[in-house]
């Protein structure tokens, strides 16, 4: 193009004439290339090439469509969904149905979530647990604790209100009988009894508190029983409390206080030790000499605290003039252990009774004869005739 400066402007530059017939040649190099011969392809030429350009050509695959023609994914072509158009329209009672039974529902799923977390607070939650399947059930919430009451479960934790219910009195509910075996529980803990009096066992019950609540004694009641107790252990036969301490310095305080309060409810070797204790205490009440192993022994022979008081009184009237007498004669020991033998029933109670009678014989045979009649029996009443068995 040609620049003129005086307009400005470019000028094209003038166009040649081309001499390219199409077909013909090259516009570029203006070199003729003759056409090329067209050769007409046969039909199997045609499909021969058709199928040698398809190999390795990725296979068309049509979409699926449901009944209306309407494409759908591959997951669902075979269960095609029903058009909105054609599902039942829910009428107004039924939305109303479904809606109320939701809340229905969503109430029951309430009341057993309240009912839960009120019996986890005390550790029984496992109380609850089977009543879950009643969420799902016609059962109104109102009904669930009537459920549960039902339950062998909840009636063996909450024994005792069947006894008061047999009684006439009100069944207490789970909060009001908790805290009640607490208190009985801090009762016993401040006055030191024994563990076993308090300690609860499986889903938390003690057997002792059962017959407590059934009996209807308050935490009240109870605190003066024990203090009943403290004043028959501190204030009782002084005896008593020195023959325990004497023979068993380890028994507690709170071992007496349970011995009082229930002697059938007591441990065995408690129950044992104060029965030995009373019989030591008669012995010292009456200014004997006695030991744990004579005590234990008469204990476990069924000797009361009022038989060793009996007993007591044999050896005072006869141990002593036995023993004098026993001596003279040279028949062999005879004294406080051959009494108890005797009266008591213990081993060797037949020898001593012959043995006693013994005694008897060779007294009344010294004093018969030229002594007189008197004299003989004064010499009996002086020897063994002065409270014999």
């Amino acid at each position: 193009m040609a620049y003129d400066p005086l307009t400005g402007r470019y000028t094209p530059d003038p166009v040649k004439p081309s001499t390219f017939t199409y077909g013909q040649g090259n516009p570029l190099s203006n070199v003729y290339v003759p056409p090329a011969t067209a050769t007409r392809a046969t039909p199997g030429q045609f499909r021969r090439a058709e199928d040698t350009s398809n190999i390795g050509a990725p296979t068309y695959t049509p979409s699926a469509t449901d009944e209306f023609g309407n494409f759908v994914t591959t997951a669902t072509a075979t269960l095609p969904p029903a058009p909105v158009s054609q599902l039942p329209l829910k009428t107004e009672a039924q939305i109303a149905a479904e809606a109320a039974a939701a809340e229905r529902m969503a109430s029951r799923q309430s009341a057993y979530d309240l009912l839960y977390s009120q019996f986890k607070t005390y550790g029984l939650e496992s109380l609850v647990e089977p009543l879950k399947g009643l969420i799902t059930t016609g059962v109104s919430p109102a009904e669930f604790t009537i459920k549960l009451r039902e339950t062998d479960a909840y009636k063996k934790r909450f024994a005792a209100n069947a006894a008061r219910v047999q009684k006439g009195l009100r069944a207490l509910d789970e909060a009001e009988y908790i805290a009640l075996e607490d208190q009985y529980q801090n009762v016993m803990r401040n006055y030191g009894l024994p563990s076993s009096y308090y300690e609860k066992g499986v889903m938390g019950v003690q057997p002792g508190f059962t017959n407590l609540i059934a009996g209807n004694v308050s935490a009240a009641e109870l605190e003066s029983r024990v203090q009943q107790a403290v004043d028959v252990v501190e204030k009782g036969p002084k005896e008593y409390v020195d023959a325990i301490k004497q023979f068993y310095p380890d028994i507690s305080r709170g071992d007496l206080l349970a011995y009082v309060l229930d002697p059938e409810k007591a441990l065995t070797k408690i129950q044992a030790r104060i029965g030995a204790a009373k019989i030591g205490g008669e012995y010292l009440r009456g200014g004997l000499a006695t030991d744990v192993a004579r005590a234990e022994e008469l204990q476990r022979q069924g000797v009361t605290a009022e038989a060793a008081r009996q007993g007591v009184q044999a050896v005072q009237a006869l141990a002593p003039r036995g023993a004098m007498l026993a001596d003279i004669y040279q028949t062999g020991p005879y004294g406080q252990a051959q009494v108890e033998e005797e009266v008591y029933g213990l081993a060797g109670a037949t020898e001593a009774k012959k043995l006693r009678e013994k005694i008897t014989q060779l007294e009344k045979a010294s004093f018969s004869g030229g002594a007189g009649a008197a004299q003989g029996a004064f010499g009996r009443d002086r020897a063994l005739g002065q409270g014999q068995i």
